[in-house]
């Protein structure tokens, strides 16, 4: 078996869509159930890794067949949940902020390490709610909640983030945005900083509002990190020859003129641009 980490660095609006919710909120965003983090499902993120991918012989040795020959033979390629890793938060009294928290850190590490990968830092502690840890020490204010800011040196963690993005200028920008929340304030904001946006429909005739056409849906907004664990094997169709090797070489092909990818639904509003990174 051979493993990657595919870094998705958001540079529009995601909405990997739920469903329908009781609340609310009309359309919300996929979430884990035990943390409610925003993830994107691996099932999604390997559709949209097929269908970036196209059709041919070879496709199907990775990704497995369609339809009604989906039982013939699995793909070769393993595609985990899009984890969360950095999210972008409005600042009032500044640019707007990443923020993450010790357990998001911890759960990157033990992901990289199950895929074989260095990613060594320490995580850094958090002495109480309302607390974090940043490169400047002073006063922040997230949303519309005051944060005390403690200076720390944290080279190592940005070492080790920037191996998930390639974006131009990231590592230099995170010197100044990086936020350390502890995990109870990373949680709240997680599930209560995100975009959520109010959306009509149009009577293509009257050109006026339909009765009743509003909805509120929820998105991940740009400059959102995720991060997803790839396992190959060798192709798992009889006789053939592709091994785990040219599988992960597959994938990563598929980003070398043009490192980007569609993710979830509202394709055609432009939503759900990544800027792809393979192998971190």
């Amino acid at each position: 078996m051979k493993t990657a980490i595919l870094g998705l660095h958001a540079e529009t609006s995601i909405h990997a869509g739920a469903g329908s919710a009781l609340d609310v909120i009309d359309l919300p965003i996929q979430r884990e159930a035990h943390t409610n983090w925003p993830c994107v499902f691996g099932s999604a993120v390997k559709g949209a890794l097929r269908a970036a991918a196209g059709k041919g012989n070879q496709t199907d040795l990775v990704f497995g067949l369609e339809n009604a020959n989906s039982d013939a033979y699995a793909g070769a390629l393993l595609v985990g949940d899009a984890r969360l890793l950095l999210l972008p938060v409005r600042s009032l009294t500044s640019h707007f902020k990443w923020i993450t928290c010790p357990a998001v850190l911890q759960r990157y590490q033990r992901d990289a390490e199950r895929m074989g990968k260095s990613v060594k830092f320490t995580v850094p502690k958090i002495e109480g709610d309302m607390q974090a840890i940043a490169a400047t020490a002073g006063e922040v204010f997230l949303e519309e909640y005051r944060f005390e800011v403690k200076q720390a040196d944290l080279k190592e963690v940005i070492d080790a983030l920037v191996q998930v993005s390639d974006v131009a200028g990231f590592a230099e920008a995170l010197k100044n945005q990086l936020m350390i929340l502890s995990d109870n304030d990373f949680s709240y904001l997680a599930k209560h900083a995100v975009p959520v946006t109010p959306h009509i429909a149009i009577n293509s005739e009257t050109k006026a509002v339909k009765t009743g056409a509003l909805w509120y849906e929820e998105t991940l907004p740009p400059e959102t990190l995720l991060y997803v664990c790839l396992a190959a094997n060798d192709a798992r169709k009889k006789d053939s020859i592709l091994s785990a090797d040219a599988v992960l070489q597959t994938v990563q092909e598929m980003f070398t003129a043009k490192p980007y990818l569609q993710l979830g639904g509202n394709e055609t509003v432009g939503m759900g641009w990544c800027r792809v990174k393979v192998g971190a």
